[in-house]
């Protein structure tokens, strides 16, 4: 029980941050693009509470694989429909990586201090813990962009293979959508949505690390 509160205390953090910024990263690139959905329905704001999805939050500890709900976009506001939603869509993996990036940094930088100082109960008390969060964080951002790129609707990577589709075709693959959840709850409670993408995460976090 007290390794489960640990855990929670550890994941808690980094999974708000990486949810949140995903979200209002898709919400501000369609606000920039001339869609003020989001903004008119408070989505475009650094409030967790007004982004998580609960099963999907659940999902992190349990399949540390998760998301939240999704910000809306309303592609009939945007000079070219296709492209700009190809961009929108880029947001939220691609802000996941950066704060992948800087949490690894971060990480490095804790390290560095933690071998430049003397030992002390205090500083192992504050340094442990922070590096576990940076850590948590990595990998938790990774999961992130990586399981976002799949191109499983409605998954972000779906909608930037429609953009780069022919029209047709990206309306034929558009058509999936429906399917798209049932898809991926079977994917991850099989196990196989880990067996594909946790190598691809490992190989990333072994990169930045």
């Amino acid at each position: 029980m007290n390794n489960f509160i640990l855990q929670i205390i550890i994941l808690a953090p980094p999974i708000l941050l990486a949810l949140t910024v995903h979200e209002f990263a898709h919400g501000y690139v369609a606000y920039r693009l001339g869609d003020p959905t989001a903004k008119n329905l408070g989505r475009l704001t650094f409030n967790p509470l007004k982004h998580l999805d609960p099963i999907g939050t659940l999902a992190f500890f349990i399949i540390k694989i998760g998301w939240a709900k999704p910000v809306p976009v309303n592609p009939n506001y945007f000079r070219d429909p296709r492209k700009d939603m190809l961009w929108v869509a880029l947001a939220g993996p691609a802000v996941n990586f950066v704060l992948a990036v800087i949490s690894a940094i971060l990480t490095k930088v804790v390290w560095f201090i933690a071998a430049s100082i003397p030992y002390s109960p205090i500083a192992e008390a504050i340094l442990v813990p922070v590096n576990e969060v940076l850590m948590a964080s990595v990998w938790i951002n990774l999961v992130l962009c990586i399981f976002n790129f799949l191109p499983i609707p409605p998954l972000d990577g779906s909608k930037i293979l429609a953009g780069m589709l022919p029209p047709e075709a990206a309306l034929k693959y558009a058509s999936v959508e429906k399917y798209g959840f049932v898809i991926l709850m079977l994917l991850a409670f099989s196990g196989i949505l880990s067996k594909m993408i946790i190598p691809v995460i490992s190989f990333a976090r072994d990169i930045l690390l």
